[in-house]
Order: structure tokens, then sequence, then C-alpha cells
């Protein structure tokens, strides 16, 4: 194909994607990230839909750790870990989180994305199986693909559909000698449920398998210090390999897996999207190694977000709004409605009511729903909650009389006009 017929094919698919009511534009924000933000237009609104669960991303401990990681480190390395790119305070904040989570070891990554995108293919092989979440990340699903043995796939979060699939890969593994892993979120980012990690782990009496565990969200949300999913359910010792991000509860970049000590070495070894990175910028350690000090010795900040949490989830059910079965600190609220109703709605929510939070619509959700994705934080005030329940019963009623059903149509004429 050429590569004009490149570009005609790609503006195509543009074009439906502009027609199904799907285009998305980016939101431009004109300060810093916080309970309040100010958009390129100057408006203010409420920020609903940040992973800054801990209100760590404007933290002035956090912003000096920052600033103090320049005069000591400087700017950048400009080489990957294994040429001369491992400074002492990589490794103290590998030791540190390996502390904090009851693991052997850990290794940094520069990127989340990539992270679980590079991670199944050298540590599995063709004789392996892995079963896998059906709503499990892109990135895993992505990392998954490039494994060269088996994949299965089980129904979200149900266990008989995880011993099925455990008996197939059983079967497998006694033929080819290969090993079997299971792959799970410690929290489902969209909906908010918890990976049942609990009842996974209780299957290794029954079934040889390994557990892995992408706990993005959960990480500094959950359990009694905040070690996330695992110390949440009782079970964090029966993690095999603990996968996290620094860019949710942290309020950073980059990311960490934790595993036996011969598994990180391996990796060390053998992942690429960790061998030929960059290494983490010496900002995002020194300030990973404040952000992990705040969340050991301030338990007041997740006790914050989770107040905010309730008063909101509450307020929401007590309103009548389906919240689904979250047990999270993500909050979803579901709406019957179609994609240009739901594309009329959050511009009024965002311009009107003055209430920033993101949208999703088919086909990651059935057709005729509308998910409203809200993200408290222990930087939201209750002033901040009760706006957001206010708002939210304004757009309902708004939603029902058919208020968004005559906006949408209208643009739709405008746009064919």
């Amino acid at each position: 194909m050429s590569f004009e017929k490149v570009r005609e094919s790609l503006a195509s698919d543009l074009d439906e994607i502009k027609s199904a009511g799907l285009w998305k534009t980016e939101r431009n924000i004109n300060s810093n990230q916080t309970n309040l933000i100010t958009l390129e237009d100057g408006q203010h609104v409420t920020n609903m839909c940040a992973n800054n669960y801990l209100g760590l991303a404007n933290d002035k401990r956090i912003i000096q750790a920052a600033k103090d990681s320049y005069d000591s480190w400087g700017y950048g390395l400009a080489s990957v870990r294994f040429i001369c790119g491992t400074q002492t305070i990589h490794k103290t904040l590998e030791k540190k989180v390996s502390e904090f989570l009851g693991m052997e070891e850990t290794i940094l990554y520069a990127a989340c994305f990539d992270a679980n995108g590079g991670l199944f293919e050298p540590l599995f092989n063709a004789e392996d199986a892995i079963i896998s979440d059906s709503l499990n990340h892109a990135s895993i699903i992505d990392g998954v693909r490039l494994h060269m043995g088996k994949r299965f796939t089980y129904k979200h979060n149900d266990i008989e559909s995880l011993e099925k699939n455990l008996d197939r890969a059983t079967k497998m593994a006694e033929q080819t000698g290969g090993g079997i892993l299971v792959i799970t979120e410690g929290v489902f980012g969209m909906r908010g449920e918890q990976g049942k990690l609990k009842e996974i782990a209780a299957l290794k009496s029954k079934y040889n398998f390994r557990l892995l565990v992408d706990d993005a969200h959960g990480f500094g949300t959950l359990g009694k210090t905040g070690a996330g999913a695992g110390e949440e359910q009782g079970v964090q010792d029966q993690i095999d390999v603990y996968f996290a991000t620094f860019a949710k509860s942290m309020a950073g970049i980059g990311a960490f897996l934790a595993a036996d000590q011969e598994v990180i070495d391996y990796l060390k070894y053998n992942l690429r999207s960790q061998m030929f990175a960059k290494s983490l910028p010496m900002i995002f350690v020194k300030g990973g190694l404040k952000r992990l000090e705040l969340l050991r010795s301030r338990p007041e900040l997740k006790d914050k977000l989770w107040e905010n949490v309730n008063a909101l989830q509450n307020g929401l059910r007590e309103r009548g709004f389906d919240l689904g079965t979250t047990t999270t600190c993500v909050t979803p609220v579901y709406l019957k409605g179609s994609i240009p109703e739901a594309m009329a709605l959050v511009k009024d929510l965002r311009e009107n009511y003055g209430i920033f939070c993101s949208i999703v619509v088919y086909p990651v959700i059935p057709k005729g729903l509308i998910l409203l994705r809200l993200i408290p934080t222990a930087v939201h005030t209750m002033e901040d909650i009760q706006i957001t329940l206010d708002a939210f019963s304004s757009i309902r009623e708004r939603l029902e009389n058919g208020t968004y059903q005559r906006l949408s149509a209208a643009v739709a004429a405008q746009m064919e006009g």
C-alpha cells in the first residue's frame, strides 16, 4: 500500500470515529495538579479525574526533594542501567520498596506501560501457560500477546472460570513440562473492583501456579500500611510477582516490579523494555523516596483519602446512583444514555457545573450505558464533594428529561450543515 493510500485509510478511520461521536480532544490544563485546576480558557473546575490519590502531585515536601535532586544528581543520566545509569539512590529506592512490600528484590522502570508490555516474553517460554483476567489492563494484554506459549483468558473475577482454565493449563503443562502464571489486577481501574486475590491464592493448594498482580491503583490506597490489595486481603505473601506504578498514588512517573531475587536478576539481563530504556531520572527517584517516606510515616494521608471516598460514594448511593461493585477509591457512576448524549453531558458538567471528570462509553462498556469515573483524593474538600454531588443530581435530571438528547441532535445537525 502506498503512503497516500495509508493516509486515505487513516483519514477514513478518523471520520468514522468522529461521526460515531467518539472523537476526543486533549484537555489542556494551565495550572498545577490539585483539587481545583484552571483550564486553558481560564475556567476553574473541580478536578475529579486525576489519579492523585494521596494528593502528592503538588506536595511542597516532594517539590523540595525534586529541587534538591538537581543540585545533588543533575538533570539526567543519558544512559541505561547496565552501562552507567545505575546511581546509588536507584538501589536505595529499590531496597526500600522491597522492604515495604515484604518482597526479596525490586527493579525500577522508567515507563509503566513498557514494563508490562515487555515482561512476559523473556520470563516465560513456549512450554509455559499464562492465564489472564479478561479485564486486565491493555499493557498486560499487549505483553501477553508476545508470549510464545499457550494463552488462556478467564471471565472477569470469575473463580469458576479460572479453575476451568487452570484445569486446561495443568493438562498442557504436564505434557510440556512448563509452568503456569495467573495474572490479575489488585484494583480494576475502570470499575473499581478488587481482584479476587484471596480466592485465587487459595487455589494454590489445588493447582501449581504462580501469581502476578498488577496493583497500579491499589498501591498506596489499600491495606493497613498502604502496601496494596494483597495486604488488604491478607495474602501479600502469596503474590509471587508484584507490579505497581509511581504514577498514581505516588503522583510521579515510573514503575517497579518486586519478586524473588532470582526473578529480578533474570529480568535485569533479559527484559528489553528495561535493558534498553534510560534509567528513571533522579528527580523521580528522589521524589519517590520522599513519597514512600510520607506513605509510611503519614497515615493521615490515606485516612483523609478514604474519608473523602466514603463521603462521595455514600452521597451518590443515597441519591440513588448506581456505582456498580466498586470497593476501592475508583468511583464509577453508571447512567443510561447514548454516546452523543454522553458527550453533551460531560461538556455540560465541565462548562456549567465546573466538574472535570472522565467518561467511558461503548465499546469499553455495553451500548446504551454511560460511565462517569470519579477519583476522589486526599486534597479534595467536603465542599468539593458536595458540589460534585449536587452537580450529578442536576445532570441526571437533564439526561432523563431529554436535554442532552436535544443538545446532541443540535450539534449533529450543525456538523451535517
